[in-house]
């Protein structure tokens, strides 16, 4: 009986904190300012609104970053486009070696011809996509 007095008992639990945050403080906001507290919340992308409030207090930096799923898609698209653009440069170095090996120089010069008209409509269509991803940059991506 003696033995089991010495012996430490197992409470269980949790193990207590060091730096425990005991200090409780309340505050109360209008409609308006806590509609504006928690969009500032979502959109930190913080999961802890204590934290978030601690860290506005304390003027921590937080950093806020918003998606648009437009743009990405623009991105994505745009990229798509540019590898195939590349492809397409591949495949014409590879025609041009081809017309001049298989052909006679005037049946190749015929056709390069025709290639060549249609690399001219593919430049002005490039020059298109590039205004527009320029209109696109300053329309849409550079708001602050």
């Amino acid at each position: 009986m003696e033995q089991k007095k010495n012996v430490k008992q197992n409470r269980g639990g949790r193990k207590p904190k060091m730096n425990a945050r005991v200090h409780r403080h309340v505050f109360r906001l209008t409609d308006e300012e806590n509609a504006q507290l928690l969009n500032r919340f979502e959109t930190s992308g913080m999961n802890n609104k204590a934290e978030f409030i601690t860290s506005l207090i304390f003027k921590n930096e937080i950093k806020t970053v918003k998606i648009d799923k437009g743009t990405t898609d623009f991105y994505m698209r745009l990229t798509s486009l540019f590898s195939q653009f590349r492809a397409v440069g591949v495949n014409y170095n590879q025609v041009v070696k081809l017309l001049y090996s298989r052909f006679t120089e005037k049946k190749a010069a015929a056709f390069l011809y025709r290639l060549e008209k249609q690399t001219a409509e593919m430049a002005s269509l490039c020059e298109k996509i590039i205004e527009l991803t320029e209109e696109f940059n300053q329309n849409y991506l550079q708001k602050k």
